[in-house]
């Protein structure tokens, strides 16, 4: 496995998502958002799923693909 800061600038990383962390299977230095698709520098990426194994641009991204996933979420309040 490289570390995560390893590899070229301008090209798109692949991850694995763990809890917590990340590791770079595949060098580069962004990942696109899976909500949005804004590309999130890896110094900056903190919102992923780890069952999904998708990055998000923050945690209005997140939430919205959360309920996507689960619409019963909407209901609740």
């Amino acid at each position: 496995m490289m570390n995560r800061f390893e590899g070229p600038g301008g090209k798109e990383a692949r991850i694995r998502y763990l809890d917590g962390d990340f590791q770079v299977t595949s060098p580069g230095s962004f990942v696109r958002c899976a909500v949005t698709g804004e590309h999130i520098p890896l110094d900056e990426l903190k919102y992923w799923s780890v069952a999904r194994q998708e990055p998000y641009v923050n945690a209005t991204a997140s939430l919205r693909r959360e309920i996507e996933v689960h619409p019963e979420l909407r209901k609740r309040s």
